[in-house]
């Protein structure tokens, strides 16, 4: 049985922050994602199956640090080069390993995220899997995971195959769950260059002399791909309870490496001037009261177990934007309406409001397990925007002989019925 505030409509589709023209971004595809909230911001052709050259070490680097982290691998450790980088060809990028030579982890992660070495990927890939093939399986194991629906990955260095693919939807993905689980990548992506074995390398992700906001995160270019970006960023906000916001573009198939660049840090400031996260539910907000069978407890309650975030569009304008018009020093969108120039400026505040949607009337013991009790839709402006999954660690113990026998006896004297309880949000 489900319970409902307000009658939802199954076909209802999480509508875009932002009305950008795809003809105005001068990308084949392109997205842009709130890390806080996860919601996508505004996209164009981001399921689209592209080569993603470069922007595959992300994975690599990925699964490298998960595995540092675990206590499986350390970063001072010395590896020993294998024959394994003779797969690397002279025209890829590199830092000239040979077999035999000695190289320590860190070293390797720095060549892998600011070099771009293709021989640091694949001596990356035989240590920690034993071989590139084996490492190639758990990079496809690692998307699928990570819902990443548009992926299958063929090699770790992103050499252009047919079967090797992703999209920029899924690359936004893949980069928000770097940023948040393996921030230590950050610390490798915002160096502006690294040197090897006297060969010296400019990190090739030309917003970061730009832009102290921005901290990574990865380049990308093959022929096939043309000019890869994921880009990433962090500002403050001004706001205590959410002191800090990072947002992510990935663009694809650009023309030139300052194109991408540009488009992506466009579009990233974009974002941040035209939406803004908010806490739609505080930590520990009551949302609802269950009914309790069989157990002595009476009431279950159904609460966000952490602060539910939520982005909303700060861009009060019905015309799809033309990201031309967009000032990327001053941050402001500026018309120009028969020779008269007008700026749209940020809303201050977001019209929203929430439903809630219960997924039982009732819980009956015992109970042992994580389950998803409560779906919050957020709307903004009678438009869905976000969809917070609330669930718990739900653990009920059936009532006992004696705790059923006093139940029954109270029962007697009371015409009372616990009844399942919804609590209004704002």
């Amino acid at each position: 049985m489900i319970a409902l505030l307000s009658i939802l409509c199954s076909t209802l589709v999480n509508a875009a922050l932002l009305n950008i023209d795809p003809a105005t971004v001068e990308a084949k595809s392109w997205a842009i994602l709130d890390s806080n909230s996860g919601q996508t911001i505004a996209e164009f052709n981001s399921h689209e199956q592209r080569a993603p050259a470069s922007l595959t070490k992300m994975m690599v680097a990925y699964i490298t640090l998960k595995e540092i982290q675990a206590g499986h691998l350390k970063k001072s450790e010395i590896i020993t080069a294998t024959p394994v980088v003779n797969m690397v060809q002279w025209d890829e990028s590199q830092m000239y390993l040979k077999p035999g030579e000695q190289i320590s982890m860190d070293q390797l992660i720095a060549g892998l995220i600011v070099m771009s070495a293709n021989d640091a990927a694949v001596t990356l890939a035989n240590r920690i899997s034993g071989s590139v093939p084996a490492f190639v399986a758990r990079m496809n194991q690692e998307a699928q995971a990570l819902g990443m629906k548009d992926t299958h990955f063929t090699n770790p260095a992103g050499v252009t195959m047919d079967s090797h693919y992703s999209s920029a939807h899924d690359l936004a993905i893949l980069a928000s769950h770097v940023v948040k689980e393996t921030p230590d990548y950050l610390h490798y992506s915002i160096l502006p260059s690294f040197s090897y074995n006297q060969r010296f390398h400019h990190a090739t992700n030309l917003v970061l002399k730009e832009d102290a906001s921005v901290d990574g995160l990865k380049t990308g270019f093959t022929k096939a791909a043309g000019y890869n970006l994921a880009l990433t960023a962090h500002r403050p906000t001004g706001m205590a309870e959410l002191p800090e916001r990072r947002l992510i573009v990935v663009v694809m198939g650009t023309e030139s490496a300052a194109k991408r660049a540009e488009v992506a840090h466009r579009l990233l400031n974009l974002a941040y001037a035209y939406t803004r996260d908010e806490v739609a539910i505080k930590d520990k907000q009551l949302i609802a009261e269950l009914p309790v069978i069989k157990s002595a407890l009476k009431m279950f309650k159904v609460e966000a177990k952490s602060p539910q975030i939520v982005t909303t569009s700060l861009y009060n304008n019905p015309s799809p934007i033309n990201v031309q018009t967009f000032d990327n020093i001053n941050h402001k969108v500026i018309l120009d309406q028969n020779g008269l120039s007008s700026v749209i400026e940020p809303l201050q505040s977001a019209n929203i409001h929430m439903n809630v949607e219960v997924n039982e009337n009732a819980l009956t013991a015992p109970l042992a397990q994580v389950m998803q009790l409560a779906k919050v839709h957020v709307y903004q402006n009678d438009q869905l925007i976000q969809t917070l999954n609330i669930e718990d660690d739900v653990q009920i113990k059936e009532a006992n002989i004696f705790e059923r026998f006093f139940m029954w006896i109270k029962a007697l004297f009371s015409s009372s019925k616990s009844e399942l309880k919804i609590y209004p949000l704002s």
